[in-house]
């Protein structure tokens, strides 16, 4: 003898998967970033703030690369710098126009503590503005010596554009050109003209290339509060 059963009606639920995705602004991560880099200094007293020990920073805009070239170049501690060498070239009488005494100690400062304003500004910011490049130094911190030796030689030659591109560093070179000749308009008068411009612009780079090697074999140990470790 068959039997019919009627089975009840069976339904399965199944959960839905629900992932969350949180997108930030870059302009915001850049400013995490830049908070992070001002912390930096090295042996916790000179301003390490040009340093990224982050590989892949998020780009600036051109509000936060003057905000952070004002930054620097107005620390306090730069002011040391620039007393410094203003003695330096008052003991070697460098720029004798200037004189002796006070007074040529006095016109010293002024012309060092100009030279370093407007060549940080010019560098830093409104040239890397107008041409959207990076104009902080990346880190590598691995690889091989000679390969790390070139990456901090070539950084003074070649810069990070804004949207994530090798390209020379035009920003760089045009800003220290600009400043040394903006230097004719206080520098005594037997000093002025185009060799005054060159050969500070001739230091600075030189000054660059030093400050890398620096930054790249020297500057993480030294510095406090490193965010990254360079290019893993």
């Amino acid at each position: 003898m068959k039997q019919a059963y009627e089975l009840p009606d069976v339904s399965l639920s199944v959960a839905r998967a629900s992932i969350e995705v949180t997108v930030r602004p870059t302009e915001l991560i850049a400013a995490e970033q830049i908070r992070a880099e001002e912390k930096q200094r090295l042996v916790g007293f000179f301003p390490n703030f040009y340093t990224s020990y982050v590989y892949d920073a998020a780009p600036l805009t051109t509000k936060q690369k003057f905000s952070l070239a004002v930054r620097g170049t107005f620390d306090p501690v730069a002011m040391i710098g620039v007393g410094l060498a203003a003695g330096i070239e008052q003991a070697s009488n460098s720029y004798a126009g200037y004189g002796q005494g006070a007074a040529g100690y006095s016109k010293r400062f002024a012309a060092k503590f100009v030279d370093g304003r407007s060549s940080d500004l010019l560098t830093h910011a409104v040239f890397p503005s107008l041409l959207h490049q990076d104009p902080r130094y990346y880190y590598q911190g691995s690889g091989s010596i000679r390969s790390r030796l070139a990456h901090a030689v070539r950084s003074a030659f070649i810069a990070r554009s804004d949207s994530g591109r090798t390209v020379f560093n035009s920003s760089y070179l045009l800003g220290d050109l600009t400043a040394g000749a903006l230097s004719n308009l206080y520098y005594p008068k037997a000093n002025r003209g185009a060799n005054l411009v060159f050969t500070n612009a001739a230091v600075g780079l030189a000054g660059r290339v030093g400050t890398n090697l620096m930054r790249e074999f020297l500057s993480k140990r030294l510095t406090t509060n490193v965010p990254g470790d360079g290019k893993e």
